[in-house]
């Protein structure tokens, strides 16, 4: 499945990459702002749901303040279970995400099609349980397994994001595709146990993760 969805982001960068003509910095007109605001929604992770056992639903604002960087917010709802290594567990929670990103090449005749790239703090509010946490015995005993009661946590990264943006023919849609390598900054812990999922950050108990997402965009 992995995979699959790499190559799938491999082909929307190459339509991105078709749909350049030429860069940004040929561009010698001034620039002011006017409201304008690009309203996506990640459609790979929403229909890989259907098939796994994460069901992650995702949305995406952004604004151009100038020339080459906007502004951007993401929200998202994300629910998973881990079972791994004796740990049997579930999370459910809402994600934010708020940040900027620079244009690295455009297009001279869409100023919104091209490759960008940048960073955003998020941070996330959920509920976990574990039904299961391997337990080693003491004293010669046979290992074992504890369970803690549901409870709320809150979990905060950092993350880059490097993609790009493509204008569908002649009309307001756009297909977005980026990458977010991730690095969790804090999190707070139930019984002092590292939690093995945290929504929006992914299903790992290590400070390193890895996020994509494929948007169909509309610009107002």
């Amino acid at each position: 499945m992995k995979t699959k969805l790499i190559s799938i982001f491999c082909f929307s960068l190459s339509l991105v990459a078709y749909g350049q003509k030429k860069t940004a910095d040929t561009i010698k007109k001034s620039w002011k702002y006017e409201p304008n605001f690009l309203v996506g929604f990640d459609v790979l992770n929403a229909g890989v749901s259907a098939f796994s056992d994460r069901k992650l639903f995702q949305g995406t604002i952004s604004t151009r303040l100038t020339k080459k960087t906007h502004l951007v917010a993401d929200v998202g709802i994300d629910k998973n279970i881990y079972q791994k290594n004796g740990y049997d567990a579930k999370a459910s929670g809402t994600f934010f995400k708020l940040g900027s990103f620079y244009m690295l090449s455009m297009d001279k005749e869409n100023l919104y099609n091209g490759f960008y790239g940048g960073g955003k703090l998020a941070g996330t509010f959920y509920n976990q349980e574990y039904f299961a946490i391997p337990v080693r015995a003491t004293g010669g005993g046979a290992d074992g397994t504890q369970s803690l009661p549901e409870s709320s946590q809150s979990s905060y990264w950092i993350e880059a994001v490097l993609g790009g943006r493509v204008q569908l023919f002649d009309s307001n849609f756009f297909i977005d595709v980026n990458v977010q390598p991730k690095y969790l900054l804090y999190t707070t812990k139930q019984e002092g146990i590292m939690p093995m999922i945290v929504p929006g950050f992914g299903r790992s108990s290590g400070k390193f993760g890895f996020g994509f997402s494929w948007n169909i965009a509309y610009k107002f």
